[in-house]
């Protein structure tokens, strides 16, 4: 669910930067040619780029070792393993598509702007996530008012390497399918309060598993460091379908998980409940795609 795209905010760190606006334009055309099923177009990344990217990955890694969820640890581990995920270079989406697919079965979608609510929940039902390939602005490198390939590669994407995370994020998706429009705000909550900004309980600790927290150098220490400024309370769908959130600065509020598994069966039940639909659905992995039940 981007937020600027192509079109800045006047207070984007890159908005009186001709060049930079110049560029993610480049970056968005191309973008806007995709169709599902092609090779996802290739971005040369320049010196100025990959050094943004090595400034964050660099930065991010005593963070991630000591805060991340184990989930996100072990995939990560094995992206760098594999050669994937590197500090000194930006990787390709075409690369991660693979990759994910080979693991979990979804997919990467380029988008260059703009993604309504309703479509990107309902991409999540068919296993396809919507992924910027513009990077943020060099003069803010550890800040982004918005997603960019850095929050995409070094937050969502290892997370959905594992098949539990990876499962309860299609969840929010087939609830979306048919969805009224409040409901699709009341998904939109849950899945800013789990997938971008999510916290669990490992080993006695609090860690992180949502990209916004795991991309970002400030929120990860005011989400986990224990700051006055925020509260934790148990993960309960109902609840954050029903709260509204910041977007530019750090959450106030944060829902903690025991684990994927409880956090899926509690929103399953919260969506089997709450969003009505005259249809139920579910996602067929012998025949790849979602089917429906009549109620």
């Amino acid at each position: 669910m981007t937020q600027f795209g192509e079109e800045l905010d006047a207070n984007h760190p890159g908005f009186l930067d001709k060049e930079y606006r110049k560029r993610r334009s480049q970056i968005a055309q191309a973008d806007k040619s995709y169709r599902l099923g092609m090779k996802i177009p290739k971005v040369s990344y320049v010196q100025s780029e990959n050094s943004t990217w090595k400034t964050i990955y660099e930065t991010m890694e005593p963070l991630r070792n000591k805060y991340a969820c184990n989930e996100f640890l072990n995939a990560f581990s094995a992206m760098e393993a594999s050669g994937i995920l590197k500090a000194d270079h930006i990787p390709q989406l075409q690369t991660l598509d693979d990759y994910l697919n080979d693991r979990t079965g979804w997919r990467i979608r380029p988008v260059s702007g703009l993604v309504s609510p309703r479509n990107f929940l309902n991409a999540l039902a068919v296993r396809v996530f919507h992924s910027t390939q513009y990077i943020r602005h060099h003069d803010q490198p550890l800040y982004t008012p918005e997603p960019d390939i850095c929050h995409e590669v070094l937050g969502h994407i290892p997370m959905l390497c594992d098949p539990g995370f990876a499962a309860f994020s299609q969840e929010i998706g087939l609830a979306s399918l048919g969805a009224s429009d409040d409901d699709i705000q009341r998904l939109a909550r849950c899945y800013w309060f789990t997938v971008e900004f999510g916290l669990c309980k490992q080993d006695g600790d609090v860690k992180a598993y949502g990209a916004g927290v795991l991309s970002s150098y400030g929120e990860i220490e005011h989400a986990i460091m224990g700051s006055e400024a925020r509260t934790l309370v148990d993960w309960d769908p109902m609840v954050a379908s029903q709260t509204d959130y910041p977007i530019t600065e750090y959450q106030p509020l944060y829902f903690v998980a025991n684990n994927f598994t409880e956090a899926r069966h509690k929103l399953v039940d919260f969506t089997s409940k709450e969003i009505k639909r005259p249809f139920g659905t579910f996602f067929n992995d012998e025949r790849n795609e979602v089917s429906i039940t009549w109620q």
